[in-house]
């Protein structure tokens, strides 16, 4: 795994890329650490934020901030407890 400052810089170039593309501004190119490079256009914007928050994780993992999953919110109308 990288260390958190790679991690960083690597989701501070992704961010940049996803404000160019909701901007308008055509085609970004994204090159990895393994030096492989993909390029993003509007049409898929989406995979770029998947890619984002994945980077969110990893660094969220890598400095020991990951928040707990609770479940899903579960709605009980007209039931009591006794």
């Amino acid at each position: 795994m990288a260390d958190c400052t790679s991690i960083q810089t690597r989701l501070d170039a992704a961010r940049a890329a996803y404000d160019d593309l909701a901007m308008g501004r055509s085609v970004r190119k994204f090159v990895d650490q393994n030096g492989e490079s993909v390029e993003y256009t509007s049409a898929n914007r989406q995979g770029l934020l998947a890619f984002i928050t994945k980077l969110e994780n990893d660094l969220a993992v890598c400095q020991g901030t990951v928040t707990s999953y609770r479940g899903p919110l579960r709605f009980t109308f007209g039931r009591r407890p006794y």
